[in-house]
């Protein structure tokens, strides 16, 4: 977090107490919507911040590219360490359970995109949804089994 003084600075921004209590949460959370960050900023000892503040905090730390955001449901975003986001996110539809898969694992489709289209697909921004292992045979044949 100490390049986090030398971040705002260079932004004209200050280092608040609360910037660095919403970066921690974030950090000890792994995947946390602004609720979660909320409730562990105000299980950490310090003053309790409004909702308000986190929301402000995760978007001043996202421009500065501390953290970033997937959106893993039609909720409130799931923010992480922006060095940690080089997955993706694989939410299953049974259990909720959330997984991760290398970015690689999506190359085919990322690089059909970019030649079909000339678009440059961001996966780690985005959750694949479907049904883990433990869920897929409750769906019969068509999920999480091959043809057959």
């Amino acid at each position: 977090m100490s390049d986090l003084g030398s971040a705002l600075r260079a932004q004209g921004k200050r280092v608040t107490p609360q910037r660095r209590r919403i970066l921690a949460a974030v950090t000890a959370l792994a995947h946390a919507t602004p609720d979660a960050v909320a409730k562990a900023v105000g299980e950490d000892g310090g003053v309790e911040l409004p909702l308000s503040t986190i929301y402000r905090g995760l978007e001043v730390l996202e421009e500065l590219g501390f953290v970033t955001h997937t959106h893993l449901d039609h909720h409130a975003p799931s923010y992480h360490l922006a060095e940690h986001a080089t997955h993706i996110h694989l939410v299953c539809l049974g259990c909720g359970r959330v997984a991760e898969a290398e970015v690689e694992e999506a190359a085919g489709f990322t690089g059909n995109l970019r030649s079909r289209h000339g678009f440059d697909a961001d996966v780690t921004h985005m959750a694949v949804h479907g049904w883990c292992a433990d869920c897929a045979p409750d769906h019969g044949p068509h999920h999480g089994q091959g043809p057959g």
